[in-house]
């Protein structure tokens, strides 16, 4: 089979579905926002129409938005159909023919979720849809930077240099930490109740909000006088608490990473270049959640927020698999390099060991002349050339 790097045509069309796939992302997020995940009552049909042939002046309100969605999301199966069969055909690696498998059946689960949450109302179902949408994306994202040609040839990929910064656990445990975040996030948009805390950086006007009966009924009665939405829970105010405190440790962790991948590596790595990116979009990623809250929650700012957080959690993934490919733990680098000699010191092994073997041979050489010394009728016959052993008798 014909390796990747000569195929560039299914590596660009990876490149699409990943892109296809954060589309699909936004359009899901434009659902949740504007509360039009019910829009459309039935699933697989439209109102009892086929979905590719509903008619488009029924198309408003919150339907556009829910058809559009299904619409975008069978675009991306097709691809994603293509995609793993042209990787079984042509990928010469067996573990990414696998990955496109894979991605097929997620894609699959994931069009089943999207169709049970209507069906059977459950918001449960929702949060998993959501979460599986992330993880897909960045399925389709790993799978166009394994087929790119720069996997193959970019030259840090393929230096082996020691990993002193401890860069791999950090930006895998930073990275799981923005899926929990992301998470936390869906929870939150699926609960229908609005902004739990309706203003930032304080909360109801405290560092840390009351969560006693009162505080909530207070609270509670403020968020219908203005803008009338639906009461909140004490487990909500948490709920965004914690949100909002793993926004802060997200935000120094991968400040973190990136001083210390350009202080260890040096601004021209591209684990360097790609962690500077990383944090440019969690800066981004907190300043549209503070505005979705300033906002009161508008729908283009909060599915902006979401779209941004499916490249956070992108970009760190792989920053991980980088960082896995071009550096290796210090202590394995020394055990590699204690038992080779260097290439320039051949010789001077080979002569080495032909010395130790001369006089290896010397010893035993002499050894031999003296037991024949003491042996019966032995005796010495001494010539120019050196000393004979003669034997008689």
């Amino acid at each position: 089979m014909t390796r990747m790097t000569d195929n560039l045509w299914l590596s660009r069309y990876a490149l699409l579905t990943a892109a296809a796939t954060l589309v699909l992302i936004c359009f899901g997020g434009l659902v949740t926002s504007h509360g039009a995940g019910m829009a459309v009552p039935d699933w697989p049909t439209t109102f009892g129409y086929n979905l590719f042939f509903f008619p488009i002046p029924k198309w408003v309100g919150g339907v556009f938005y829910e058809h559009t969605h299904r619409l975008v999301a069978s675009g991306v199966g097709l691809l994603t159909t293509i995609l793993a069969v042209w990787l079984w055909l042509k990928e010469s690696r067996r573990w990414l023919r696998w990955a496109g498998v894979i991605a097929f059946l997620a894609v699959v689960l994931q069009g089943v979720l999207g169709g049970l949450r209507v069906v059977l109302f459950k918001d449960e179902i929702g949060i998993f849809h959501a979460a599986l949408g992330q993880l897909f994306f960045v399925l389709t994202c790993a799978i166009a930077l394994f087929t790119s040609r720069w996997w193959f040839n970019a030259p840090a990929l393929k230096s082996a240099l020691p990993d002193s910064g401890r860069f791999r656990p950090l930006f895998l445990f930073t990275t799981l930490l923005v899926f929990a975040q992301l998470i936390l996030g869906a929870t939150m948009r699926h609960q229908h109740a609005g902004l739990a805390i309706p203003d930032f950086p304080g909360a109801y006007g405290r560092i840390w909000p009351g969560l006693d009966a009162d505080s909530i009924a207070r609270y509670n009665q403020q968020r219908l006088d203005v803008n009338a939405v639906n009461p909140i829970t004490a487990f909500q105010v948490v709920l965004q608490m914690a949100h909002r405190i793993m926004a802060v440790a997200l935000l120094l962790l991968v400040a973190y990473s990136a001083w210390l991948a350009r202080r260890r590596l040096g601004q021209q790595h591209p684990l360097s270049k790609v962690a500077a990116a990383w944090l440019g979009l969690v800066a981004v990623q907190i300043i549209l959640g503070a505005a979705t809250i300033w906002t009161g929650k508008s729908a283009d700012l909060a599915t902006a927020h979401v779209a941004f957080g499916a490249l956070t959690l992108m970009t760190g993934t792989m920053l991980s698999i980088i960082a896995f490919r071009c550096l290796v733990p210090a202590a394995k680098q020394e055990r590699i390099k204690e038992p080779t000699p260097a290439i320039g010191d051949h010789e001077r092994v080979q002569t080495e060991a032909r010395t130790a073997f001369s006089a290896q041979s010397g010893r035993q050489s002499l050894n031999y002349a003296e037991e024949a010394v003491r042996a019966p009728g032995g005796r010495f016959i001494q010539s120019g050339a050196g000393i004979d052993l003669n034997f008689s008798g």
